[in-house]
């Protein structure tokens, strides 16, 4: 069988060449030219021809709709991510720092499948199958039957994946594969894009859920082409600090699932193991309540977590230093501003530090009115009061916004023994009951949530 010849594509004007050039010879564009296969036509309609036969058209609301069956891999945590489990057929990428625990978590998780009976390949195309059985025995993962291939061959994956017919693949990493039909070096944009789309459709054929490792570039992002995070029908994201025992991984896409929606670990001896009391991790351990810190209850996914927001508030030269870790810095200058203007609390000739407690990221708006408590209470030295929570949006009108899913965040707080709450109004309990031993005190502006919190003593 002839090789394939490469030509290159021009993303600007979808125009095409057989010798790369830093101009596009039909538009003009400059380093827009990306390379890629030329097929003969018969070969070209094979290769992207439809995975499912074609069908008739039909209204949506006749056509009969199925929940997807699931299969849990053991790990409730991960499980939760996923959604319940992975799909037949599904394509799962996952990104994250090396030395995070991706391949340890991948590990563990394709020998729980193994031991339940569903047949599972670890594909490994950056250690050597001695070193992953190293893995292994480091785990405690004795006498496991997964199979293992170090290849990095795209065609010769796809053979074996087709000759075994796992339930499970595993391609450690995506940037190490290449196919020989292109002559660019492996993890180069093209041969990324065609390597995951090769195994897409490998997995919609034939029902095996490929998970995809994908290495991340120095500000975070998965590396490669934009089109390998559409293309996949589920994305996570491993985070956490290589010092800290603890990681998280977060859905950013789902197909099958709740997007944003995250599992807690903690990195052990034995590998990693689920943490079924995360709020745990992000409250620190005072013995006495201390100025400047704050119970946030904030909402990740479909989970209620308890975090602690600190803040310290300190005296700044000409030009005050603004820093947060954990949270946006250009909603703290915001929230600073609102601040001021509503609630009389100057800090213009202060440092203001703020950090979430145990490396988590909160993006929700809805933990502006804790942070703007604990700023207030770290500028007056005043602690909050033992067994406080508060959250809450905060607009520019110094108004106090809902939450959403109030409720179940006062629900989490009560039943992790808080006593006191500042809330949005709009987010209190009907008919002015409290939550067992959960004293609510609704408000509807900073200035008054301030006022609350002075009253407590």
């Amino acid at each position: 069988m002839a090789k394939d010849k490469t030509v290159y594509t021009c993303s600007e004007c979808g125009g095409s060449t057989p010798k790369w050039q830093g101009k596009c010879p039909n538009c003009g564009a400059w380093n827009t030219l990306i390379e890629s296969v030329a097929e003969p036509a018969g070969a070209a309609r094979n290769r992207f021809a439809s995975l499912a036969p074609a069908s008739e058209v039909a209204v949506l609301a006749d056509i009969e709709a199925a929940e997807v069956p699931r299969t849990p891999t053991g790990i409730a945590e991960l499980d939760r991510v996923l959604g319940g489990g992975i799909v037949a057929g599904g394509v799962i990428l996952i990104g994250g720092d090396p030395g995070i625990g991706k391949s340890t978590l991948l590990l563990q998780a394709v020998d729980g499948l193994q031991r339940t009976g569903v047949p599972a390949l670890y594909v490994t195309g950056e250690e050597s199958g001695a070193q992953v059985a190293l893995r292994s025995r480091r785990l405690g993962l004795d006498h496991s039957q997964v199979k293992v291939l170090a290849e990095t061959q795209l065609e010769k994956i796809q053979a074996t994946i087709a000759a075994q017919q796992p339930a499970v693949a595993v391609i450690d990493s995506i940037q190490t594969v290449y196919s020989e039909q292109l002559t660019s070096a492996p993890g180069s944009v093209a041969q990324v894009r065609e390597c995951a789309a090769h195994l897409t459709r490998a997995a919609k054929s034939g029902g095996t859920t490929i998970v995809l490792v994908g290495h991340v570039t120095k500000e975070g992002a998965l590396a490669g082409p934009r089109v390998l995070e559409h293309m996949v029908d589920t994305v996570l994201y491993f985070e956490g600090d290589t010092h800290s025992s603890f990681r998280l991984v977060r859905a950013i896409k789902n197909r099958f699932g709740a997007v944003n929606e995250i599992g807690v670990f903690a990195m052990t001896e034995k590998g990693l193991k689920g943490v079924a009391n995360p709020s745990a991790i992000f409250l620190s351990q005072h013995s006495e309540p201390v100025p400047g810190s704050c119970v946030l209850v904030t909402l990740e996914g479909t989970r209620p977590m308890l975090v602690e927001i600190q803040a310290l508030v300190d005296s700044g030269g000409p030009s005050p230093r603004r820093l947060s870790v954990g949270l946006d810095r250009d909603r703290l200058a915001m929230l600073l501003a609102v601040l001021h203007r509503h609630a009389g609390v100057a800090c213009m000739d202060q440092d203001v530090f703020v950090n979430a407690v145990g490396g988590v990221r909160i993006s929700e708006p809805a933990a502006d009115l804790a942070v703007m408590l604990a700023i207030a209470s770290s500028l007056r030295g005043r602690a909050l009061p033992k067994g406080f929570i508060a959250f809450g949006e905060v607009g520019l009108a110094g108004e106090v916004r809902p939450a959403p899913r109030g409720q179940e965040r006062l629900r989490e707080a009560a039943k992790l023994g808080f006593s006191v709450a500042v809330v949005p109004k709009a987010n209190a309990p009907k008919g002015g009951r409290d939550f067992e031993g959960l004293t609510i005190h609704p408000v509807e502006r900073i200035e008054q949530a301030l006022e609350v919190v002075r009253g407590l003593g």
